[in-house]
Protein backbone atom coordinates (compact mmCIF):
# COMPACT_ATOMS: atom_id res chain seq x y z
CA UNK A 1 0.00 0.00 0.00
CA UNK A 2 1.21 3.75 0.21
CA UNK A 3 3.42 2.82 2.92
CA UNK A 4 5.35 0.36 1.33
CA UNK A 5 4.75 0.90 -2.21
CA UNK A 6 5.92 4.60 -1.96
CA UNK A 7 7.29 5.08 1.55
CA UNK A 8 5.35 6.90 4.37
CA UNK A 9 4.15 10.39 4.43
CA UNK A 10 3.27 12.26 6.48
CA UNK A 11 -0.24 14.83 6.07
CA UNK A 12 1.70 17.84 5.19
CA UNK A 13 4.22 15.53 2.69
CA UNK A 14 1.33 14.49 1.34
CA UNK A 15 -0.82 17.80 1.17
CA UNK A 16 2.61 19.58 -0.51
CA UNK A 17 2.47 16.71 -3.36
CA UNK A 18 -0.80 16.79 -4.20
CA UNK A 19 -0.94 20.19 -4.74
CA UNK A 20 2.68 20.34 -6.62
CA UNK A 21 0.97 17.52 -8.76
CA UNK A 22 -2.01 19.30 -9.19
CA UNK A 23 -0.91 22.64 -9.85
CA UNK A 24 1.33 21.11 -13.13
CA UNK A 25 -1.47 19.12 -14.44
CA UNK A 26 -3.88 21.68 -14.36
CA UNK A 27 -1.63 24.71 -15.56
CA UNK A 28 -0.76 22.43 -18.66
CA UNK A 29 -3.70 20.60 -19.79
CA UNK A 30 -6.68 22.35 -17.99
CA UNK A 31 -8.53 21.71 -14.85
CA UNK A 32 -11.83 19.57 -16.60
CA UNK A 33 -9.28 17.15 -18.52
CA UNK A 34 -7.20 16.53 -15.40
CA UNK A 35 -8.75 13.39 -13.14
CA UNK A 36 -8.37 12.23 -9.33
CA UNK A 37 -6.66 9.67 -10.29
CA UNK A 38 -3.98 11.58 -12.27
CA UNK A 39 -3.39 13.72 -9.76
CA UNK A 40 -2.36 10.78 -7.39
CA UNK A 41 -0.18 8.97 -9.70
CA UNK A 42 1.61 12.04 -10.31
CA UNK A 43 1.75 13.10 -6.85
CA UNK A 44 3.04 9.19 -6.21
CA UNK A 45 0.30 8.67 -2.79
CA UNK A 46 -2.74 6.78 -2.21
CA UNK A 47 -6.68 8.19 -3.56
CA UNK A 48 -7.30 7.33 -0.17
CA UNK A 49 -4.58 9.77 0.92
CA UNK A 50 -5.72 11.70 -1.64
CA UNK A 51 -9.26 12.88 -0.48
CA UNK A 52 -8.19 12.38 2.90
CA UNK A 53 -5.38 16.09 2.01
CA UNK A 54 -8.47 17.05 -0.48
CA UNK A 55 -12.19 16.10 0.07
CA UNK A 56 -13.14 16.79 -3.10
CA UNK A 57 -11.71 18.07 -6.64
CA UNK A 58 -13.37 21.15 -5.82
CA UNK A 59 -11.56 21.85 -3.09
CA UNK A 60 -8.78 20.78 -4.44
CA UNK A 61 -9.32 23.49 -7.22
CA UNK A 62 -9.50 26.17 -5.22
CA UNK A 63 -5.95 25.22 -3.17
CA UNK A 64 -4.49 24.99 -6.44
CA UNK A 65 -5.80 28.78 -7.87
CA UNK A 66 -4.73 29.84 -4.31
CA UNK A 67 -1.32 28.82 -3.96
CA UNK A 68 -1.05 30.40 -7.91
CA UNK A 69 -2.51 33.56 -6.47
CA UNK A 70 0.54 33.67 -3.54
CA UNK A 71 3.24 32.35 -5.48
CA UNK A 72 2.52 34.12 -8.62
CA UNK A 73 2.16 37.75 -7.11
CA UNK A 74 5.74 36.96 -4.53
CA UNK A 75 7.33 36.56 -7.97
CA UNK A 76 6.03 39.71 -9.43
CA UNK A 77 6.65 41.64 -6.29
CA UNK A 78 10.39 40.14 -6.12
CA UNK A 79 11.48 41.25 -9.67
CA UNK A 80 9.63 44.70 -8.81
CA UNK A 81 11.32 45.40 -5.61
CA UNK A 82 14.73 44.98 -6.93
CA UNK A 83 13.97 48.44 -9.64
CA UNK A 84 14.49 51.44 -7.23
CA UNK A 85 12.98 53.94 -9.35
CA UNK A 86 9.62 54.98 -9.33
CA UNK A 87 8.68 55.30 -12.87
CA UNK A 88 11.14 51.93 -14.00
CA UNK A 89 9.08 49.98 -11.40
CA UNK A 90 5.93 50.30 -13.29
CA UNK A 91 7.46 49.27 -16.79
CA UNK A 92 9.19 46.41 -14.39
CA UNK A 93 5.98 44.75 -14.70
CA UNK A 94 6.56 44.01 -18.31
CA UNK A 95 9.99 42.76 -17.58
CA UNK A 96 8.70 40.29 -14.91
CA UNK A 97 5.98 39.09 -18.18
CA UNK A 98 8.56 38.87 -20.54
CA UNK A 99 10.73 36.00 -18.45
CA UNK A 100 7.44 34.56 -17.40
CA UNK A 101 6.59 34.46 -21.52
CA UNK A 102 9.66 32.68 -21.83
CA UNK A 103 9.35 29.72 -19.20
CA UNK A 104 8.83 26.42 -21.15
CA UNK A 105 5.76 25.68 -19.41
CA UNK A 106 3.96 28.57 -19.98
CA UNK A 107 0.32 28.13 -20.80
CA UNK A 108 -1.18 31.87 -20.55
CA UNK A 109 -3.00 33.42 -17.17
CA UNK A 110 -4.31 30.27 -14.88
CA UNK A 111 -7.13 32.52 -13.54
CA UNK A 112 -8.05 33.84 -17.08
CA UNK A 113 -8.05 29.43 -18.08
CA UNK A 114 -9.76 28.53 -14.95
CA UNK A 115 -12.71 31.03 -15.75
CA UNK A 116 -12.79 30.12 -19.24
CA UNK A 117 -13.25 26.52 -18.14
CA UNK A 118 -15.39 27.13 -15.01
CA UNK A 119 -15.98 30.42 -14.55
CA UNK A 120 -19.71 30.87 -15.05
CA UNK A 121 -20.44 26.93 -13.27
CA UNK A 122 -18.19 27.41 -10.39
CA UNK A 123 -18.57 30.67 -7.98
CA UNK A 124 -15.22 30.01 -5.78
CA UNK A 125 -13.19 29.64 -9.38
CA UNK A 126 -15.06 33.08 -10.51
CA UNK A 127 -14.23 34.57 -7.63
CA UNK A 128 -10.55 33.32 -7.22
CA UNK A 129 -10.04 34.83 -10.47
CA UNK A 130 -11.98 38.34 -10.03
CA UNK A 131 -9.76 38.43 -6.92
CA UNK A 132 -6.71 37.54 -8.60
CA UNK A 133 -7.00 40.48 -10.98
CA UNK A 134 -8.02 42.90 -8.65
CA UNK A 135 -5.09 42.36 -6.50
CA UNK A 136 -3.33 42.91 -9.68
CA UNK A 137 -4.83 46.04 -10.61
CA UNK A 138 -4.50 47.42 -6.14
CA UNK A 139 -0.36 46.85 -7.56
CA UNK A 140 -0.32 48.48 -10.61
CA UNK A 141 -2.27 51.76 -9.08
CA UNK A 142 0.07 51.39 -6.36
CA UNK A 143 3.04 51.76 -8.64
CA UNK A 144 1.28 54.16 -10.34
CA UNK A 145 0.54 56.48 -7.48
CA UNK A 146 4.20 55.93 -6.31
CA UNK A 147 5.96 56.82 -10.58
CA UNK A 148 3.91 60.30 -9.35
CA UNK A 149 0.38 59.97 -11.79
CA UNK A 150 -1.81 62.82 -11.90
CA UNK A 151 -4.84 59.57 -11.77
CA UNK A 152 -3.40 56.82 -9.95
CA UNK A 153 -6.78 54.99 -10.80
CA UNK A 154 -7.52 56.11 -14.26
CA UNK A 155 -3.45 54.36 -15.38
CA UNK A 156 -4.18 51.04 -13.18
CA UNK A 157 -6.65 50.89 -15.46
CA UNK A 158 -4.95 51.34 -18.77
CA UNK A 159 -1.88 49.03 -17.35
CA UNK A 160 -4.25 46.33 -16.39
CA UNK A 161 -5.42 46.03 -19.89
CA UNK A 162 -2.35 46.27 -21.56
CA UNK A 163 -0.66 43.42 -18.90
CA UNK A 164 -3.81 41.28 -19.65
CA UNK A 165 -3.77 41.51 -23.33
CA UNK A 166 -0.27 40.73 -23.37
CA UNK A 167 -0.37 37.85 -21.27
CA UNK A 168 -3.47 36.57 -24.10
CA UNK A 169 -0.99 37.46 -26.93
CA UNK A 170 1.95 35.50 -25.63
CA UNK A 171 -0.09 32.38 -25.20
CA UNK A 172 -1.92 32.75 -28.31
CA UNK A 173 1.08 33.28 -30.16
CA UNK A 174 -0.77 36.07 -32.03
CA UNK A 175 1.38 38.77 -31.87
CA UNK A 176 5.41 39.39 -31.60
CA UNK A 177 7.15 40.66 -28.30
CA UNK A 178 3.70 41.02 -27.01
CA UNK A 179 5.37 42.07 -23.52
CA UNK A 180 8.09 44.52 -24.97
CA UNK A 181 5.23 46.20 -27.09
CA UNK A 182 3.08 46.34 -23.89
CA UNK A 183 5.90 47.86 -22.39
CA UNK A 184 6.17 50.17 -24.76
CA UNK A 185 2.79 51.59 -24.92
CA UNK A 186 2.81 51.58 -20.82
CA UNK A 187 5.84 53.93 -21.08
CA UNK A 188 3.50 56.37 -23.21
CA UNK A 189 0.74 56.41 -21.19
CA UNK A 190 2.84 56.89 -17.87
CA UNK A 191 4.97 59.76 -19.86
CA UNK A 192 1.39 61.24 -20.26
CA UNK A 193 -0.17 60.80 -16.71
CA UNK A 194 2.67 62.33 -15.66
CA UNK A 195 3.42 65.32 -17.71
CA UNK A 196 3.22 68.39 -16.01
CA UNK A 197 -0.01 69.82 -17.96
CA UNK A 198 -1.39 66.14 -17.37
CA UNK A 199 -3.98 67.59 -14.17
CA UNK A 200 -5.00 70.97 -15.81
CA UNK A 201 -6.19 69.33 -18.97
CA UNK A 202 -7.96 66.58 -16.78
CA UNK A 203 -9.14 69.36 -14.98
CA UNK A 204 -10.99 71.31 -18.56
CA UNK A 205 -11.91 67.84 -19.45
CA UNK A 206 -13.92 67.08 -16.50
CA UNK A 207 -15.41 70.66 -15.12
Amino acid sequence: MEATRRGRIDGDEARRRVLDAAERLFYARGIQAVGMDQIRDAAGVSLKRLYQCYPSKDALVEAYLEHRDQRWNRALAEHVGRVAEPRERVTAVFGFLAEWFGTADFRGCSFINAFGELGPASPPVAAAARAHKRTLRERLRTLAAEAGAADPDVLADQLLLLVEGAIVAAAMGTAPGPAERARSAARALLDAATAPDHTLVSRRSHP
